[in-house]
């Protein structure tokens, strides 16, 4: 069990992402209008009682209380308004706050660089690279910046960008750009310059028309990468315009999938524009949480598949470490006779310092722990009747080990009365730990935290960019994308899929790939799918044969003698390269297929093409 801890903003965030329908603020709506006549357009709207909140190039957001869409349209019925639509509710997408490690004796490398390669590429200061985040702000107080290299907006309804509103921001932007200054934790891009705007306001979340002006503030502000580790239900013109235009001038805007773990499709990642970005853990699997939109839309003949409206490629979002608000986490440290060992926190601050006792399953009071620090085996009995046993038996400190594989995540209940710290430990440190003769633990107030979150795996993304395309500068956002996921290691299934994309991005390989095809790329290094960065074309076509469904493929421009080709993912035939194909799957009903064309034995492959019947 996680031990989630939610700001309140994050409360409110959590409870909104249960159903995006909900979010729907039918008061207030965004009215696209020509500049030159907005003047005319904002006083009929005040006389219509409105209250106007956004005031941006092209378009004002406003709220008329009580009044419908048709309504508005009714009243703002003007030859100068293009158009009326609702104002969609954003909210910052992160699920978990668990409180782990301690990098205030060191500087702590965060899983992911790793996991992303991240750590074998070298950021480019010189390169004028700038990543704006859209966000809730970045707390002032965390020293583990440049701040010489941070600037940002205000907003009038959310108050300061170098305040936090709540400690989401202040993560996500350690994610991308926390310094490589010998303590704390070290960004994807370390000290890349940031541009930040706030979004959200008290209560955790903000509109789609804040994110179309944000957009356009970031470029004002000479951003090449947009993150957004926010989402919500409901597509927005105006918002859609931003992002477009933002990527038509050269930038690559990211955001976050979403974290209800369903096929739903979350905006603005659900925009063409806009790069979709899932999570992954440390072990390389999905996160359940990771929302998975497919890639294919319609049915029959008039299906089409764009893969530019689902998850693109993933990085590391489960139990990330960041920095925080100052003292705005509590994290743990342990030792055992002087070696450091992974842990969390579980309950009450403070620290002990003793012999070790190990105290089995903990559900009996033992006098021989008063003095010394608890080992206890998870089972039998509550945590808090564990640290319970431990305390009246005269223990200090209680450190609970798990039961199985991994680091222990939990509390002591909401009615714990206990006063000693207590922390979790990880079942591959149990021998280690049982066999010490002194632990030291420690719990206390901290700058730097873990949440989960594909909130979180957005922004590696985005430091990740930022630090290869600072090596390639004259490249243009589409091109790191297109890099992102030729690039990305294959997880999941076989090949691209709805929950990986293309794959874990990967920035050494990235790197390498730029260097060697250019801007403009080559072809696939890895996760076996080119994505259509070759000249080989294909076409699908599926109809049926008395109920039995069939698919002809059609395909040009491959230069090898013979072609393999790929149903979802495998090799279903190695057949001369003729043009053409015929699957008879002998299969009745409906399915869904992915299909691929690679000249033969290579990884110069087609697009993939979906048929759904």
């Amino acid at each position: 069990m996680k031990n989630n801890k939610f700001t309140p903003s994050l409360i409110a965030a959590g409870l909104a992402l249960s159903s995006f329908g909900a979010l729907a603020d039918n008061d207030r709506y965004i009215i696209q209008v020509d500049n030159n006549a907005k003047g005319i357009v904002k006083a009929l709207a005040k006389q219509s009682g409105a209250e106007i909140h956004v005031d941006a190039d092209g378009f004002i957001a406003a709220t008329f209380s009580g009044k419908s869409l048709d309504d508005v349209k009714g009243l703002l019925n003007n030859p100068h308004v293009k158009l009326v639509e609702a104002d969609q509710k954003r909210v910052p997408l992160a699920l978990f706050n668990d409180d782990a490690g301690d990098p205030t004796q060191t500087q702590l490398t965060p899983y992911a660089v790793y996991q992303s390669q991240a750590d074998q590429v070298v950021f480019d200061s010189n390169a004028g690279m700038k990543v704006c985040v859209i966000d809730s702000g970045l707390d002032s107080s965390n020293a583990d910046f440049n701040w010489s290299a941070i600037t940002g907006d205000n907003d009038i309804g959310t108050g300061n960008w170098f305040e936090n509103g709540g400690p989401h921001g202040t993560h996500v932007a350690g994610t991308i750009g926390a310094a490589d200054n010998g303590f704390g934790v070290v960004g994807m891009a370390p000290g890349v310059d940031m541009h930040i705007i706030k979004v959200f306001n008290a209560s955790g979340w903000g509109y789609s028309s804040d994110l179309a002006q944000a957009a356009q503030l970031c470029s004002q502000a000479g951003a090449n990468i947009i993150n957004m580790s926010l989402g919500g239900g409901g597509a927005n013109s105006t918002e859609e315009n931003a992002f477009k235009d933002f990527v038509a001038a050269g930038g690559l805007a990211v955001a976050a999938a979403g974290n209800d773990g369903n096929s739903v499709r979350s905006y603005p990642a659900g925009y063409s524009s806009v790069m979709m970005i899932g999570a992954n853990d440390a072990d390389n699997n999905i996160a359940d949480f990771s929302q998975y939109p497919s890639c294919t839309t319609g049915r029959g003949k008039r299906v089409t598949t764009d893969e530019t409206i689902c998850v693109e490629v993933t990085a590391g979002g489960v139990d990330t470490l960041s920095t925080y608000p100052a003292g705005g986490a509590s994290l743990s440290s342990m030792s055992a006779d002087g070696v450091g060992f992974a842990s969390s926190a579980m309950e009450n601050t403070g620290t002990a310092s003793a012999a070790t006792y190990f105290l089995g399953l903990g559900d009996a009071v033992d006098t021989g722990a008063a003095g010394k620090v608890c080992v206890i085996d998870r089972g039998s009995v509550s945590f808090y009747d564990k640290v319970n046993n431990c305390e009246l038996s005269g223990g200090i400190g209680a450190v609970i080990v798990n039961n199985e594989p991994g680091m222990l995540y939990g509390t002591l209940g909401d009615t714990n009365n206990t006063s000693i710290p207590a922390v979790g430990a990880a079942l591959e440190d149990r021998s280690a730990l049982v066999a010490a003769s002194t632990i030291d633990i420690s719990i206390g107030a901290s700058d730097y935290g873990y949440m989960s979150g594909t909130s979180m795996a957005t922004p590696a993304v985005a430091g990740i960019a930022a630090l290869v395309w600072s090596n390639h500068p004259t490249c243009t956002g589409e091109e790191i994308r297109s890099a992102l996921k030729a690039t990305a290691m294959d997880a999941g299934a076989t090949g691209k899929d709805d929950f990986f994309g293309y794959g874990i991005a990967q920035a050494a390989d990235m790197n390498t790939y730029l260097t060697q095809n250019g801007c403009a790329g080559g072809g696939d290094t890895g996760g076996g799918d080119t994505g259509g960065t070759g000249d080989l074309t294909l076409t699908a076509n599926g109809y049926k044969v008395k109920g039995t469904q069939r698919v002809d493929l059609s395909w040009a421009d491959a230069t090898s003698s013979n072609v393999d080709v790929y149903r979802d993912g495998n090799v279903i035939a190695t057949t001369a390269n003729d043009g053409a194909y015929t699957d008879a799957l002998n299969v009745k009903g409906g399915g869904s297929y992915s299909y691929q064309v690679c000249e033969a034995g290579t990884t110069t492959c087609s697009a993939s093409v979906s048929v759904v019947f």
